[in-house]
């Protein structure tokens, strides 16, 4: 064997190589559990209700009382499956300050349990809903 026929071996051998780490690297291993934290999801979660509320027809806003399950998948950014129950605030649409917001009591009280889809780049501040269903608590 000539020295030719060896560097076109090794040139393989490399190609190979790198081929499998590559593999290994990209290979997506789906949605997995993550600690339920909301401070962990805050812009995550910011962005659903923020989202929710601005295709919503109720004139009152609503906000997250709580995180009830999620899950995260790593692609080309983070997606994120999240079942949260939210619940209708006392204040109204076009009120420029929702966080505080006391939510309702009694005849306009209103809980729903919504599992969303929500992908997002974070290191470029990129949201966007994929997919949204709310029922009634």
């Amino acid at each position: 064997m000539g020295v030719g026929c060896w560097r076109s071996l090794l040139v393989l051998l490399v190609a190979l190589v790198l081929e499998v780490k590559l593999y290994k690297f990209q290979r997506w291993e789906g949605f997995k559990e993550v600690p339920m934290s909301k401070q962990n999801m805050d812009p995550t979660l910011d962005f659903f209700i923020q989202s929710y509320n601005n295709a919503s027809n109720d004139t009152y806003l609503f906000r997250v009382q709580k995180l009830v399950h999620s899950k995260t998948q790593l692609t080309t950014g983070v997606e994120y499956i999240v079942t949260v129950k939210i619940g209708r605030t006392k204040c109204k649409k076009n009120d420029t300050i929702y966080y505080s917001c006391p939510l309702q009591s009694e005849k306009l009280k209103k809980n729903l349990i919504c599992q969303s889809w929500i992908y997002t780049v974070p290191w470029i501040n990129y949201y966007e809903l994929w997919n949204n269903s709310c029922r009634e608590d």
